[in-house]
């Protein structure tokens, strides 16, 4: 089974920048692969359980707790979580802080780096 990391940056709302890339990261594991999310800067927002969604956009909570159920690893900076006053007990079920040694680590195992 090969492994693709993807690196997600942009705020969960806004853009429809990283509801696209949990799109590449679904239709990743719909063919067998890996996936590996790392939430950088205002992406961890994202990772955030309870979200009041915006009228008119997906509940990208949702969509990273399907592709958990579907095999797939989330981990949300910790500097970044920190920043915005987001702690463990914050984050939705399945989702952990992580580190840059762990992003290090996903990009070396990795057979493909996708960054969005």
């Amino acid at each position: 089974m090969d492994t693709v990391t993807m690196i997600l940056q942009d705020p969960p709302y806004g853009t429809e920048k990283v509801w696209n890339a949990l799109r590449v990261a679904q239709a990743l594991t719909a063919v067998e692969s890996r996936v590996n999310l790392f939430l950088l800067g205002d992406a961890v927002g994202m990772a955030k359980k309870g979200q009041d969604v915006p009228k008119g956009y997906y509940n990208l909570g949702e969509m990273l707790q399907h592709l958990i159920a579907k095999g797939a690893e989330v981990r949300a900076c910790g500097t970044c979580c920190k920043a915005r006053g987001l702690t463990t007990e914050d984050l939705g079920h399945g989702m952990t802080i992580g580190v840059m040694a762990d992003l290090a680590r996903w990009i070396k195992d990795s057979d493909q780096v996708l960054t969005f």
